[in-house]
């Protein structure tokens, strides 16, 4: 079979731009529409956007999922993090660790070579403490500690609130 150069490049950037605007729309819905994300952000000069496949029930499916965070987690293949100034659109890239099995993909000169998932892999081999240290302006535990049982006051108060008014006056949205 004879491959065709430039249908095979044209593939590639459009393979290579899909994922980038995946990881670009997974990133904005995490800031601005995820609720938890919004309450961080109103308590914290930062977030981590921390993005990492999961299979789903049926086995063969995956799925990203995208969670936001106040600190740091453990560093795992399959996975980007991301640090994200509160209420911007300032993003910057923790690491990339692609699935052990795609490693040698990303190599450099290889056609599908990354920058940032050959760094983060040889971090995660060689460095991984470094990797997942602390920034300097990183919260406290302490501080981490009070945002997250402030967010979940703010969330029960605002449960028992909603109950109290269906209490009061049943259902709303049924046109009563």
């Amino acid at each position: 079979m004879k491959v065709n150069i430039l249908e095979a490049h044209d593939r590639l950037k459009y393979l290579m731009k899909s994922q980038a605007d995946a990881v670009s729309q997974g990133c904005d819905d995490c800031l601005k529409r995820n609720p938890l994300s919004l309450k961080l952000q109103d308590k914290s000069p930062y977030i981590y956007i921390f993005a990492h496949a999961r299979t789903a029930d049926n086995q063969s499916d995956k799925r990203i999922l995208w969670q936001p965070r106040l600190t740091k987690p453990k560093a795992q293949t399959n996975s980007c993090l991301f640090r994200a100034k509160s209420h911007t659109d300032i993003l910057e890239v923790c690491w990339q660790i692609p699935p052990r099995e795609l490693w040698p993909q990303f190599k450099a000169g290889n056609v599908t070579e990354c920058e940032i998932a050959v760094w983060s892999i040889n971090m995660f081999i060689h460095n991984r403490e470094e990797l997942e240290k602390n920034y300097p302006d990183d919260l406290t535990d302490e501080q981490v500690k009070h945002i997250l049982t402030e967010i979940m006051m703010e969330m029960k108060s605002q449960e028992c609130h909603a109950n109290l008014m269906k209490n009061l006056y049943g259902d709303l949205d049924e046109g009563t």
